[in-house]
């Protein structure tokens, strides 16, 4: 049995999903829930992060960081307490795996938020949601309530001296507030804005103290480890990218939705499970991890989405949101779609990132309406180049991805726009009328 097909066939991540009243306490500890929690506390809080190292677990927010290595980075020797922040923004375009897991398994978050809290030592965590997933911070915030009623939260855990208290906290939907220092100044009630690095998180992050931030996938992860093993959870996915994976595929697929399958697993596999391409038109481009990520065409459909080999390929595995686009769609427009999100998103703090997303959205509205020129297609090359690498945080990099990776395989689709040789994706009246 291949490991895709074993993968479909034991779920580990999604496993209480079909359940009914998944969401539930009671439906939780039926399928093993809370029973990670008491091995963890049986053992000193050093044993659980050489577990989580040894089990290979890489953050599922989109860098891929070791999670056993960024929770052991936290100092020892700190007079202020340590902290647990839990990025559950989710603000990536085509990102849509972790508010999902919140709606069905709020639970399994929540346990493996108390394991984390006690290995790194933290009194306090703190699940920063997505101010529009109202649904989700209502059932997350459900289930903090039933693990403190049943004795799994607060003082003296299941006996073992550990004091945890989890707090709920709603963002204000600004996509700035999925970088973790953003996040943490958002927290803290400033503006969302990143914060300058070093210091890093680890050493002087929420309220200047010690802060682990990881994903909702990762966190959610660990029980599960506890209760396996490092062995067992190594024995799915890749050497260098271990365990089990939620890809969300969405876009032009005959069913979209979240699937979960071992790190390696490639979209042409991912795609047989949803049915195909809807109505039987091609593939024609795909994002490998969300609009932030460079896009791939139909010759890396057996590239293995995992972090090294995406990233050998050419672009990089990010949250695995698979948005997959039919041969119908103008490349143009799809990046200008991107470029007017992250205008409209940038916190405006840093001049290549305020300006340069501006300017890159003003070209590219000529170039989609036919009154773009070759001049054009070149000052586009050269903006998103100087703002790559050069603002405060990712966010510019991010716009300036859909750019390059886009001149890298469909060029020919811009030049053809501006010298006439396509008709334009938007007429210049209906742009007018949109404004």
């Amino acid at each position: 049995m291949t490991a895709p097909e074993q993968a479909r066939l034991t779920p580990v991540l999604t496993r209480r999903w079909a359940s009914p009243r998944s969401w539930d306490i009671d439906t939780y500890r039926q399928l093993d829930g809370y029973q990670a929690l008491p091995a963890a506390l049986s053992v000193v809080p050093g044993r659980v992060v050489e577990l989580v190292k040894a089990s290979g677990l890489r953050g599922r927010g989109g860098a891929g960081f070791p999670t056993g290595l960024k929770w052991s980075f936290l100092p020892a020797d700190s007079p202020k307490p340590s902290y647990l922040v839990v990025n559950a923004d989710e603000g990536e375009p085509g990102t849509c795996k972790d508010i999902p897991f919140m709606m069905a398994d709020p639970h399994a978050l929540i346990e493996g938020c108390i394991i984390t809290s006690y290995a790194i030592r933290a009194p306090f965590c703190a699940i920063y949601i997505r101010g529009e997933a109202l649904h989700a911070i209502r059932r997350v915030q459900h289930a903090v309530d039933q693990a403190k009623a049943a004795g799994f939260l607060g003082r003296n855990i299941l006996g073992s001296g550990y004091d945890l208290e989890i707090v709920v906290h709603g963002g204000a939907g600004a996509y700035i507030c999925g970088e973790e220092t953003a996040l943490l100044d958002s927290l803290e009630g400033r503006r969302g804005q990143p914060r300058l690095k070093p210091p890093f998180p680890a050493v002087a992050g929420l309220y200047a103290s010690p802060t682990v931030v990881n994903n909702v996938e990762t966190i959610a992860s660990v029980p599960a480890i506890v209760l396996g093993g490092s062995d067992w959870y190594r024995s799915m996915g890749t050497e260098k990218s271990p365990g089990p994976k939620i890809y969300s595929l969405s876009g032009h697929v005959t069913r979209p939705g979240q699937y979960e399958a071992p790190m390696g697993t490639t979209l042409r596999q991912l795609l047989e499970s949803a049915g195909g391409m809807r109505d039987g038109i091609p593939l024609k481009f795909f994002t490998p991890g969300g609009s932030s990520t460079p896009i791939f065409t139909t010759e890396h459909l057996d590239v293995p989405l995992s972090f090294d080999d995406v990233a050998a390929a050419g672009s990089m595995l990010g949250t695995t949101a698979l948005m997959c686009f039919n041969e119908t769609v103008s490349v143009p427009w799809a990046v200008w779609k991107w470029l007017e999100f992250y205008k409209h998103e940038s916190c405006g703090k840093c001049t290549p990132c305020r300006e340069g997303t501006g300017w890159l959205v003003q070209i590219l509205r000529r170039v989609v309406t036919g009154a773009g020129t070759l001049e054009d297609l070149d000052t586009l090359t050269d903006a998103a180049s100087n703002i790559a690498g050069r603002s405060f945080c990712a966010l510019g990099d991010a716009a300036a991805t859909p750019i390059l990776s886009s001149f890298k395989y469909f060029r020919s689709e811009f030049e053809d726009l501006v010298t006439g040789r396509r008709p334009p994706v938007v007429p210049e009246r209906s742009m007018a009328e949109a404004h």
